[in-house]
This record gives C-alpha cells, sequence and structure tokens, in this order.
C-alpha cells in the first residue's frame, strides 16, 4: 500500500489546479467539436443554392429547389453515419483506449469533408450521390468525437471544474455553427462581388452562374482546415490515466503519463494503490449488474438527449425555411443564387452570434456552481415557454413590423437550449458510468441523441407540411415538456463528486479514501 507522502493519481487529478496542459486539451478535443458542427450545420445553408444549380426548371417561375426526399436526405444522412460513428468508436474507445482512436476520427473527418467538396460529376444524379455518400462517412468520423473527446476531458478534469471543461469542449459547437455562418458570408460576399447575376425574377437563366458551383464546394472542404491543424497534438496526447491505470491495469504507464501532465510526482505503487482502493467488480455493458446499477441511469441520458435533438436540430436544419415562411428573408425569385446563400448566411450568423454562443458561455460560467441537474430542468422548461410563445400568436409574428419580435424569441430558444440540455445531456454520460464501459454509455447516449436529430430533419419539413408551422411548433413545446419531466425524475447531479463515487467504482468501505475534501 502507498505511504502518506505518496500522490495517488486519481486524487491528483481530482483535486489539481487548472493547468495549461488543461487548456490544451479543451483545444485539441474542440477543435473536432468545431469541425463536427461546422459540417454538421453548414449544408443547411447550401441545399437552396444546390437546388439552384442541380434542379432548376426552364420557364419555371420560382428558383429550382431540391426535392423534398433529396433535400431530406443530403441534410440527415451524415446523421446516420454520426449514429453508427458513436456506437462504434464509444466501444472501441473502451475496448482499445481512448488516445488510439482518437486520431483516426479526425483523419475520417478531414478526408471526408474535403471529398464532400469534391462530389464528382455535373449531373444532379452523381453528384448527390458522392456527396451523401462522403457525409455518411464524415458523419462517422464525427460520431467518434463525441465519446472520445467527452470522455477524456472528463478523466483529465479535476472535481471542481469538470463541467466548464467538459463545456468548454462542447462549446466549440457553438463556435462551428458561427463559423459556418461566417465562412458562408464571405466566400458569397466574394463570389457577388467578382461574378455578379440579375435577380431570377429578371433573367432565371443567368441568375445563376457557373462560378456558383465552386462556391458550396468552398465552403464545404474550409471546415477541414482548423481541426487538420490539430492532428499532431492530439496522436501525442497521452492516454488517460484513468483508463491506463482502472482498465489497461498498467499503473508504472499511468504514473509516468500523468506526472509529466501534471507536473508533480507521482510513483507506480501509488497507481496499484488506485487499483486495490476501487472495486475490481468488471461487470459488462449488457450484464443484469449494469442495468441494476446503472440501467436508470442510460434511460435518463439517452431519452432526454434523444428529445433534444429533436427540437434543437430540426429548428438550426430549417431555419431558413422558418424565415421565409415569416417573412425575414426576401422571396427566392427577387435574389440571385449567390444572393440568397448570402441572406440565408447572415440569418443564421445572427441567431448563433445572439443565442447559441452566449447559451455556450454561460454554460461554461455557471454549470459547476449551479449543476447541471438545475441547468438542463430550466432548460428544458424555458424552450417549451418559448415555443409557446412563438406557435400560439403566430399569426402576430408573421406581420412585418413583428418580426424582429420572433426573432428575439426564436433566439432565446437557442439560448435556453444551449444554456440548458444541448450542454448538459453531452456532459452528464461523461460522467456517471464506470471508466471501463464511459465512453460506450456515451456512445450510447449520443447516438440516441443522433436518433432524434435524424427524426428532426427528416421528420420536420414533413411534420410543416401536415399540420402547419404553428402546430409544429407545439409539437417541439410538447417534446421539451417531456424532456423536462424525464430530467426531474431520471437525471442525477453529478456537482461537486469525484467520477468514481458518480460510477459506483468506489467501493463502499472504502469511499473516504477517494474522496477529496
Amino acid at each position: 500500500m502507498a505511504n502518506e507522502g505518496q500522490i495517488s493519481i486519481l486524487r491528483a487529478l481530482d483535486s489539481a489546479k487548472t493547468q495549461w496542459y488543461h487548456v490544451t486539451t479543451v483545444i485539441i478535443s474542440g477543435m473536432g467539436f468545431f469541425t463536427d458542427s461546422y459540417d454538421l450545420f453548414v449544408i443547411s445553408l447550401i441545399t437552396k443554392l444546390l437546388g439552384r444549380i442541380y434542379y432548376q426548371k426552364p420557364g419555371s417561375s420560382s428558383p429550382g429547389s431540391l426535392p423534398d426526399g433529396i433535400s431530406a436526405t443530403v441534410s440527415g444522412v451524415a446523421f446516420a453515419g454520426t449514429f453508427l460513428g458513436q456506437i462504434f468508436f464509444g466501444c472501441l474507445g473502451d475496448k482499445l483506449g481512448r488516445k488510439r482512436v482518437y486520431g483516426l476520427t479526425l483523419v475520417i473527418m478531414t478526408v471526408c469533408s474535403i471529398c464532400s467538396g469534391l462530389s464528382l460529376g455535373t449531373d444532379p444524379k452523381s453528384v448527390m450521390t458522392t456527396l451523401c455518400f462522403f457525409r455518411f462517412w464524415l458523419g462517422f468520423g464525427i460520431g467518434g468525437d463525441y465519446p472520445l473527446s467527452a470522455t477524456i476531458m472528463s478523466e483529465y478534469a479535476n472535481k471542481r471544474t469538470r463541467g466548464a471543461f467538459i463545456a468548454s469542449v462542447f462549446a466549440m459547437q457553438g463556435v462551428g455553427i458561427l463559423a459556418a455562418g461566417g465562412v458562408s458570408l464571405l466566400v458569397s460576399y466574394i463570389f457577388e462581388l467578382h461574378f455578379p447575376s440579375p435577380a431570377y425574377m429578371v433573367d432565371p437563366a443567368t441568375s445563376t452562374v457557373p462560378q456558383a458551383d465552386y462556391v458550396w464546394r468552398i465552403i464545404l472542404m474550409l471546415g477541414a482546415i482548423p481541426a487538420l491543424l490539430t492532428y499532431y497534438w492530439r496522436v501525442k496526447m497521452p492516454e488517460t490515466a484513468r483508463y491506463t491505470s482502472l482498465v489497461a491495469k498498467k499503473s508504472e504507464q499511468a504514473a509516468s503519463d500523468m506526472a509529466k501532465v501534471l507536473n508533480v510526482d507521482i510513483e507506480a505503487s501509488s497507481a496499484k494503490h488506485d487499483q486495490a482502493r476501487f472495486s475490481s467488480d468488471e461487470f459488462g455493458l449488457f450484464s443484469a449488474k449494469f442495468l441494476r446499477r446503472h440501467g436508470l441511469h442510460l434511460l435518463a441520458t439517452t431519452t432526454t438527449w434523444f428529445l433534444l435533438d429533436i427540437a434543437f436540430y430540426s429548428q438550426n436544419l430549417f431555419q431558413k425555411d422558418i424565415f421565409t415562411t415569416i417573412g425575414w428573408l426576401p422571396p427566392p425569385k427577387t435574389m440571385n443564387a449567390i444572393q440568397e446563400l448570402f441572406m440565408i448566411s447572415k440569418a443564421q450568423f445572427l441567431i448563433a452570434l445572439c443565442g447559441t454562443v452566449p447559451g455556450y458561455i454561460v454554460t461554461i460560467a455557471t454549470i459547476d456552481w449551479m449543476g447541471r441537474f438545475k441547468i438542463q430542468v430550466v432548460g428544458f422548461f424555458m424552450m417549451m415557454l418559448c415555443l409557446i410563445g412563438l406557435a400560439l400568436p403566430y399569426h402576430h409574428w408573421t406581420l412585418p413590423h413583428n418580426r424582429i419580435g420572433f426573432i428575439v424569441l426564436y433566439s432565446l430558444t437557442f439560448f435556453f437550449c444551449n444554456f440548458g440540455p444541448n450542454a448538459t445531456t453531452f456532459i452528464v454520460p461523461a460522467e456517471i458510468f464506470p471508466a471501463r464501459l464511459r465512453s460506450s454509455c456515451h456512445g450510447i447516449s449520443a447516438a440516441s441523441g443522433k436518433a432524434g436529430a435524424m427524426v428532426g430533419s427528416f421528420g420536420f419539413a414533413a411534420l410543416v407540411k401536415a399540420l402547419g408551422m404553428r402546430n409544429t411548433l407545439l409539437v417541439m413545446a410538447g417534446i421539451s415538456l417531456v424532456g423536462m419531466l424525464l430530467t426531474l425524475f431520471l437525471v442525477p447531479e453529478p456537482k461537486g463528486k469525484s467520477l468514481e463515487d458518480l460510477s459506483g467504482e468506489a467501493e463502499p468501505e472504502k469511499i473516504k479514501d477517494t474522496i477529496v475534501v
């Protein structure tokens, strides 16, 4: 047994002051999320442009648009890949280690992001087929980043500021959404400046210049650059000490890695002492013991994430349709193809700047004193109120002088989504499960969320056609209400507790040894 002078690895991790390594881990992990969100959300900006380029009908009174099925597939196919990637890489992260597969996800994302912009062919069928093919595999790589980034950050962080660190990684999603709008704004502005064309209503044939085909390709490929720049540091990261010590059982390696990272002297015997202090009852994911101990936890993380992503992704991916419906965007025929992209990008950029990004910032600032549970409950509740406020007086919001009020209330739904369940559903699964199953359980929870995203991306447009925008917004409010109720009854509060206490890995009679006061 380690003597009094030796520093336990887990104790050192839980009580460590914030160091430069914590910051670099946030940046390295966060750049993957930047690419994730950039690529997942930028597609909603360019679908109108794709419709004008590839599906224009000569003599039509309105600009070309993607057929409903193709539009839903282009928007949602990445989610299918993400769903599979989250489960596959989540399980692989527990089997092989977080680090060993962490670089691979980034390579897949980068290559497929670039290839999406190089989609082959000039006819609609070949371009859409290759675009969907590469976006599926792009999503597969993105899926791996969810469980691995969350698990790595939670296992490196101290228990006092663990929530803020994981939230900081996830907040790069907001920066990616903002960048998607900003890059699209810039690229469309440059092309409009150099290749001007008349509005569709003036001259349909020349309103879409041939150079427009380069615009969407450049926008898609630019998202790969930030992640590519962090590849070297990602593959150089050491494996987390919790995995190395508690799962791989390599005490000496864990001590050596963490001594370098935390700038403290940790002896190998202290890592062996960590192993001895924690339960060696290694039940499996599909065992009855897991079901008894963590079944409700997994039910909580999967159901709340599923419901959240239905509302979150449907509103994000179809912002342009909502804005057009209320008249915030000019009628498409009054613009040329690149002008329409510019206006849609400006709308998304403003919503992200005023609602989405501030929500992430407030979450980072408050999560470790307010707690995950309260933020998630308040977030779902306020989303419900905002959506009801948009839906009930819907006709009122469509009047020209009331549109600013609609945009303000609509922005608040994104604020409380991100200062709420969009952040906490990502954080909690990285904290409450055992180390040997943590990545798998986070991957399963995230995959449940992406199932909700697929429901939102494939079902939102159909729901609007069947029920109208007003009733669709009421359905989203109902989904938020159910999410709040499930949170109240099922979601635990991880604030201020060590990962081992939360997961039940600390044996009852030895818990005192694992708690750092």
